[in-house]
């Protein structure tokens, strides 16, 4: 193989790693976009069980009258 040959092979390396760096910092994203959608959907559950354990007990209470 010639020297220019050699040039392409590479140039067509390191244009793939660098379409590879931006999916993975694509996913990269993309991950810590779920993990703020479900730790906002953990902290609405809790607050809905919260609420839920609450109106429960009123519930109790007012069938012990």
């Amino acid at each position: 193989m010639s020297k220019p040959e050699y040039q392409d092979i590479i140039n067509e390396y390191k244009e793939s790693v660098r379409i590879l760096k931006q999916e993975v910092a694509e996913l990269q994203d993309a991950g810590k976009s779920k993990d703020s959608a479900n730790k906002r959907t953990l902290q609405k559950l809790e607050h809905v069980t919260q609420d839920l354990e609450e109106a429960n007990k009123k519930i109790k209470e007012l069938e012990d009258r």
